[in-house]
């Protein structure tokens, strides 16, 4: 069942990298916006799984995850 719960958290926050990119919210381009959230989504569910911490259910975790990489990664190279 957790492996149902990765996918599915892997689906939403690309969902919210792409959306994030196409309402303006990001500037990073499609394919680098769904990688960061994908990659953030991830990070925190590694951390979920090890640590336990948690916001909810895995798609809340996915939704707040992907958006925290969005905000975070660009903005930490930025000039």
């Amino acid at each position: 069942m957790a492996f149902f719960a990765f996918f599915g958290a892997m689906m939403i926050a690309g969902v919210v990298g792409y959306v994030s990119e196409r309402t303006g919210f990001t500037h990073n381009g499609v394919l680098a916006s769904i990688i960061i959230a994908v990659g953030g989504s991830v990070l925190f569910f590694m951390v979920r799984v090890m640590f336990g911490i948690s916001f909810g259910p895995p798609g809340v975790d996915a939704i707040i995850s992907a958006v925290g990489a969005l905000i975070l990664v660009p903005t930490h190279y930025r000039k």
